[in-house]
């Protein structure tokens, strides 16, 4: 079974400084149909306007993971952490028993584009820590790069959930499978672009969530970014 869900169903808040968009439930955006989706809690696209941000503020038991698409992000924490993130690199917080971090736009003149990803974490009560790490574009070109899972292999970051997280970038009408084992299920959410998922035709923004099935196959109509998650 697969359900698409369109990009311009989705929650939507414009801050000014920050335009947003909300795959599940979050803030001020209630959808009792979208609260999760397995143990992926939140998906949000933000657009941050230059040298604009998220002042210092606090977590307690989640896996965040922050995807950038375009421009560059300035992360700093209370575990004393300071760190740019751009395109090709992607962070992992666990705020385990609490952490304390900022965001701001590292740019004055460019606005960034991201996708911040919360993971509901297997244990709670977990040291906070980070990780950040760089996958250039030639390991997500054209194939699926594990980007983040739970035993951090193939240098993957780790997870405290058991999920599996890809990335992937193609070029029109190429394409790439990933078989799904038995009692799993996969989430893809399209950064760019436009594929087709098993048919379906999914446009930038949109997302399916997949269960029952033993292959995702996903095949560019366009240039196109996607992630895509395997969920117990």
């Amino acid at each position: 079974m697969i359900t698409v869900r369109k990009s311009e169903a989705r929650g939507h808040a414009n801050h000014g400084w920050l335009d947003s968009y909300h795959t599940f439930s979050f803030a001020g955006y209630y959808d009792p149909n979208y609260m999760n989706f397995r143990s992926l809690r939140v998906i949000n696209e933000d657009f941050v306007s230059p040298g604009r941000g998220f002042g210092t503020h606090g977590h307690s038991d989640m896996e965040i993971i922050t995807y950038v698409l375009e421009g560059a992000l300035e992360h700093k924490d209370s575990l004393g952490t300071g760190a740019v993130i751009k395109p090709g690199e992607v962070q992992r917080m666990s705020a385990g028993t609490g952490i304390q971090h900022s965001e701001f736009n590292n740019s004055q003149t460019d606005p960034v584009h991201l996708l911040q990803i919360w993971l509901l974490p297997d244990t709670k009560g977990l040291q906070p820590s980070y990780e950040q790490r760089e996958f250039p574009l030639a390991e997500r070109h054209g194939k699926l790069r594990l980007v983040a899972a739970r035993d951090a292999r193939d240098g993957a970051v780790k997870v405290h959930q058991d999920v599996d997280l890809y990335a992937a970038v193609l070029d029109k009408e190429s394409r790439v499978s990933h078989a799904l084992q038995p009692n799993r299920h996969a989430w893809v959410q399209v950064a760019r672009g436009s594929v087709l998922l098993n048919g379906l035709t999914l446009k930038n923004g949109d997302a399916a969530a997949v269960s029952g099935e033993s292959e995702v196959v996903i095949e560019a109509t366009e240039d196109a970014e996607f992630l895509l998650f395997d969920l117990a």
